[in-house]
């Protein structure tokens, strides 16, 4: 399902999946290190599985509170002095915080990895997508749900939650910390969350529709091609002209 994710949209990084667990799965290795958000843990995941306690998650007050982390008094108080500062900023409200999406259960650890060798079911399966990728995602949103996904602002880390609550995909366009904290994340890239039980279900659109895409560019450009010289082009006629030694 890694291949065929990566291979249908030709993703810049392997798909990120993120499993909430009650354990750390055999041979796993726990986090070392220090990171300013939780955020970063979908990148260095694209290369190595490893499992986070919420004490790894501890420099990101909005993070551990989208993630349901257990935390100590002293975190809460940064996280009270980030709130103040963002409502300041009316960046993010008091009257905001209740329509920010959280985990529904707590777990004690947070598992990371590329799907194609993370041990456990993944809660979540995060693909760094462009414009042009989002396209066909989008597309699969609406044949495997029947319907669009939201597009999500701030916080990044709240599509986690958003995907694992109402099992459905969803797009985050990213926030100002996540754009700072992750290389990936560049201006073309944007976030998007599959619910791990819909796995199976996006995998073979996603797959289907990237190949009609691919012909349907084609046709597009010739058409496009033909008018601009002047030419009224029935759709046959197009389709001959695909068929034709360009």
């Amino acid at each position: 399902m890694a291949q065929s994710l990566a291979d249908s949209i030709r993703l810049s990084l392997p798909p990120i999946a993120i499993s909430f667990s009650d354990r750390i799965p055999p041979g796993v290795r726990t986090w070392a290190g220090r990171v300013p958000a939780g955020c970063r843990f979908w990148q260095e995941a694209a290369t190595d599985v490893f499992a986070t306690s919420p004490g790894d998650h501890d420099l990101c007050a909005i993070g551990t509170f989208t993630h349901n982390l257990a935390v100590t008094e002293a975190h809460e108080a940064d996280r009270r002095d980030a709130l103040k500062v963002l409502a300041e900023l009316s960046y993010v409200r008091e009257q905001d915080i209740a329509s920010i999406p959280v985990v529904e259960s707590r777990r004690p650890y947070v598992i990371y990895g590329p799907l194609d060798s993370i041990p456990v079911n993944p809660d979540v399966v995060l693909l760094f997508a462009e414009a042009g990728q989002m396209l066909i995602l989008s597309e699969a949103s609406q044949q495997v749900e029947g319907g669009l996904p939201p597009a999500m602002g701030r916080p990044a880390c709240a599509i986690v939650p958003q995907a694992m609550n109402t099992g459905r995909a969803a797009l985050s366009l990213g926030c100002c910390g996540a754009r700072a904290y992750l290389d990936a994340l560049t201006e073309e890239v944007a976030l998007w969350a599959i619910p791990g039980p819909k796995l199976d279900a996006y995998v073979e659109r996603i797959a289907a529709l990237a190949r009609a895409n691919s012909i349907l560019s084609v046709f597009h450009k010739i058409r496009r091609r033909d008018v601009e010289s002047g030419k009224s082009p029935t759709v046959q006629q197009s389709l001959e002209a695909m068929a034709s030694p360009q």
